[in-house]
């Protein structure tokens, strides 16, 4: 359609950014962008190799001691002209994201570019109050203070689940804290995290603090991580490519942050809002087409609200109406791609031996068969030791499973390798409060499942990983504390010298 995003006309030169510029990858290997709706090809771009990535880390060093030097109320008033371009430049934002990944147009318009807009603005305000701590006489003889300064060349590995929103949470506190950076995306959906970067040039931000690679992850994404300039890695994604991300970091003792995979459980106690819980589940497991590390993925509902609650999720996704992303009234988009759609049908089918498909569980035909689009899904009477249960679908999927005792409930729940989110449903705030404590989650919500903001920080626990995007507290990633301590005697001689100089 002639109103959507043209990817063709805006990267005419090349899907990498470097020191302030457009430019072709050297890979020698093409990449395809395809709309997930159609499976048409929407865009082709030649691959960031090795190369590329030296050059993009040597910009970013280059930059670096300018852009450490500005104060933080310089980077605070391009950071605030940034978030006032995304703003401005908002449609051409959600029109890219959602025909890269398919989301919805009002998740992209509503959810995604807001979002963004939004974490430009509080690390605009952010970048003025780094934390130390007090000056002060610890010692005697001594004033000590503490600095809090920028680490240096950041590389930083972004999912495609949430290109936009995960470009801004990896660029923005990074550069806010004085920090330039290297950001490699996934391939599949470079369009949005292009236009992030030209749009921070736009707002003022020298050449070279932000750069973009658009590679593969065996050669542009473990380059970038094991680059001897490349002082801090920040990456976002599977457990398993996390794993081998550290292993990589290990060899040039790189700062890691690590935000990986999740399988959320879902906790309905038997006093809770039915409706609300219903409506929460199906809504938390269904946003982005359930592409998402906190979504909604294991129901625990206590026995007496159970059947009802099974009754009333199916009845509920069975409304949701999946279609063309452009189209405002489409609930659901497609998947991301065609193999992913695979991967969680896989998932499903393999699930048939042993629990029951309550509704869902398939492929739509007619005028969405040459989509990526799978129809939302509930599953129930899984076992907790089942694949279904353990293994993160990334899909439309919901596993409802019973239990009887609080402590039973809680205890299902922490029973994941994984620990980045988890809601809890009831009326009752001591059983509230109990949840918060025991669930073993980087964010517990309660009566409601995966609002996010600006100003809380976003990570996981276990398997999921450790750090924090967002909030104030992702400074502790992408800053060094040092400990400068100044004499105030002016002796020559310290008592403490006996240690070395004997009796003197």
């Amino acid at each position: 359609m002639s109103n959507r995003f043209q990817p063709r006309d805006r990267f005419a030169a090349g899907a990498q950014y470097i020191g302030g510029r457009f430019r072709v990858g050297t890979s020698g290997r093409r990449q395809s962008v395809v709309d997930p709706a159609t499976g048409d090809e929407v865009f082709t771009y030649e691959l960031a190799g090795t190369r590329d990535v030296d050059e993009a880390v040597a910009a970013a060093r280059a930059a670096f001691p300018g852009w450490a030097a500005t104060t933080p109320a310089e980077r605070s008033a391009l950071l605030q002209h940034l978030s006032a371009v995304l703003a401005e430049r908002a449609e051409e934002f959600a029109q890219a994201e959602s025909l890269q990944c398919g989301k919805p147009i009002k998740l992209s318009r509503e959810f995604d570019v807001p979002g963004t807009v939004d974490n430009a603005a509080f690390f605009a305000g952010a970048a003025r109050h780094l934390e130390g701590r007090a000056a002060a006489e610890y010692s005697a003889d001594h004033t000590s203070y503490v600095r809090r300064e920028p680490i240096g060349v950041v590389g930083s590995i972004a999912p495609w689940n949430y290109p936009l929103q995960m470009a801004a949470w990896k660029i923005l506190p990074a550069v806010a804290a004085g920090n330039t950076i290297v950001l490699k995306p996934a391939e599949l959906t470079p369009f949005t995290s292009l236009l992030l970067a030209e749009a921070a040039k736009e707002a003022g931000f020298p050449d070279g603090v932000v750069n973009i690679v658009n590679g593969a992850g065996k050669d542009a994404g473990e380059r970038l991580v094991a680059h001897p300039d490349v002082v801090m890695t920040s990456f976002t994604g599977s457990t398993a490519v996390g794993r081998r991300v550290s292993e990589i970091a290990t060899t040039t003792i790189t700062r890691l942050h690590l935000e990986l995979g999740g399988k959320a459980p879902f906790v309905v106690f038997d006093d809770a809002d039915l409706d609300a819980a219903v409506h929460g589940a199906v809504a938390g497991s269904l946003i982005n087409t359930g592409q998402d590390c906190t979504a909604a993925t294991r129901a625990y509902v206590q026995r007496p609200l159970y059947e009802a609650f099974v009754r009333e999720a199916a009845a509920l996704m069975e409304t949701v109406r999946l279609g063309d992303p452009f189209a405002p009234a489409t609930d659901l988009g497609p998947l991301v791609s065609h193999a992913q759609r695979d991967r969680v049908s896989g998932f499903v089918d393999r699930a048939r031996s042993h629990a029951t498909v309550v509704t869902g569980g398939t492929v739509p035909g007619g005028v969405l068969k040459d989509g990526a689009y799978y129809a939302p899904t509930l599953i129930a009477d899984a076992a907790q030791d089942s694949e279904i249960v353990q293994a993160e679908i990334f899909g439309p999927v919901l596993v409802v499973l019973p239990f009887d005792t609080d402590d039973e409930g809680l205890r299902l729940a922490n029973d994941t390798p994984y620990g980045l989110a988890a809601s809890a449903w009831t009326r009752d705030t001591y059983r509230a409060h109990r949840a918060t404590r025991e669930i073993r989650a980087g964010c517990v919500w309660v009566n409601d499942h995966i609002p996010i903001i600006s100003e809380m920080p976003h990570g996981g626990y276990k398997a999921s990983g450790y750090g924090k995007d967002m909030s104030a507290y992702s400074f502790e990633e992408y800053t060094q504390v040092k400990h400068v301590m100044f004499d105030n005697t002016a002796v020559a001689r310290k008592d403490w010298h006996r240690t070395v100089f004997g009796d003197r």
